[in-house]
């Protein structure tokens, strides 16, 4: 346990690093997106956009020609979906990233056929399939294979994102191809489950070009969505064995999980005090030992990470969606396939063009 650390502007600049380095967030003074228009700080600083491996053909306007629609028409499913069900939004974000953590960012997740990804036993909890199913055949509709499920799915995360109450929209990148292999035993190996170490979470990361800092912005996700009670019976009832609960949990909070949690197959709010706002009150728990996955907490307890999440947690709301949409920028664009000789646009989303599986 690391001890008590002060929070130097040190924090500041490091932030506003991530800022910097993700600029492709925030390419101009404003964004238009269908009937939205947001405005970002004139002072926020802009670089030139940090290039991962193979995304060299992504674009902000790479569909302009070829389906200039195409923006329109994933928010307005996605707009018509949230409305029948908000808690979509955190399932979309969860899918998108465990799309993102196995092969990068190709809609490999999305493929549906025997021993794939979707079918591990740590894609069981996955939501938005049909979403992306339903704007994907919508836009067949106007523009016939042209559109991947890639970027479907990296816009739809977006733009669910930024219907919840305190969410902010960021500005994709297109270009990405579908990938042709899915396999269940990858996504069970590398996607993370809630009660790994830190040091297992950024040995994952950095595999994807990310940093502690992309860690640490990323796991702010929790302010939003559910979490099996089935993850974490054995940190409040068995922590590793001993038949005691973990022990940095506030006892209040810990008598609630008991209570709420007997069934594994219950569901619990990830963020205990605004579960339906997008907000740094997820931070902010973890200082009050209410963080609910053991992965959570231990953010707030490991010396690598504590300082970061101290930052979040005292940083303005409106100020913590930037940087989360400068660290979703840089996700999206984690090994993704472009090109000609890379991937294929799917016709469908969970059937590749080919049958290569």
């Amino acid at each position: 346990m690391s001890s008590s650390i002060s929070f130097p502007v040190s924090i500041i600049l490091l932030l506003l690093h991530l800022a910097i380095s993700a600029s492709a967030a925030y390419p101009g003074n404003s964004y238009k997106h269908e009937e939205v228009t947001l405005e970002v700080d004139d002072d926020l600083p802009t670089l030139p956009d940090i290039q991962w491996r193979s995304n060299d053909y992504l674009s902000r306007y790479y569909y302009r020609n070829t389906c200039p629609d195409v923006e329109k028409i994933i928010y307005g499913k996605v707009k018509e979906w949230y409305g029948k069900d908000k808690s979509i939004a955190a399932g979309l974000l969860r899918l998108h990233f465990h799309d993102c953590a196995v092969r990068g960012c190709d809609a490999s997740i999305l493929l549906n056929h025997e021993r794939s990804e979707r079918m591990a036993n740590v894609s069981k909890p996955l939501r938005g399939f049909e979403v992306i199913d339903d704007i994907k055949k919508e836009i067949e509709k106007k523009c016939p294979r042209t559109v991947s499920c890639a970027d479907i799915l990296t816009a739809a995360a977006r733009d669910a994102t930024g219907m919840v109450d305190g969410g902010r929209y960021w500005t994709v990148e297109y270009g990405r191809k579908d990938g042709f292999y899915s396999y269940d035993t990858e996504a069970d190996e590398l996607v993370p489950k809630g009660h790994e170490s830190i040091t297992s979470l950024l040995e994952l990361f950095q595999s994807m070009g990310l940093d502690v800092s992309d860690l640490v912005i990323l796991s702010g996700a929790h302010t939003i969505g559910r979490s099996s009670c089935g993850a974490i019976q054995d940190r409040i009832y068995n922590f590793n064995g001993y038949g005691k609960p973990d022990e940095p949990i506030d006892k209040k909070y810990l008598n609630y999980l008991q209570r709420k949690c007997r069934w594994a197959s219950e569901y619990v709010d990830l963020d205990a005090t605004t579960p339906n706002t997008f907000d740094t009150n997820y931070y902010q728990n973890l200082e009050k030992k209410m963080g609910l996955l053991s992965t959570d907490q231990l953010l707030y307890s490991d010396s690598r990470t504590k300082c970061i999440a101290t930052a979040l947690a005292d940083m303005k709301s409106h100020t913590y969606t930037q940087l989360f949409g400068a660290a979703m920028t840089k996700l999206g664009k984690v090994n993704v396939l472009t090109g000609k000789d890379g991937g294929e646009i799917r016709t469908d989303c969970s059937v590749v063009n080919s049958h290569k599986y």
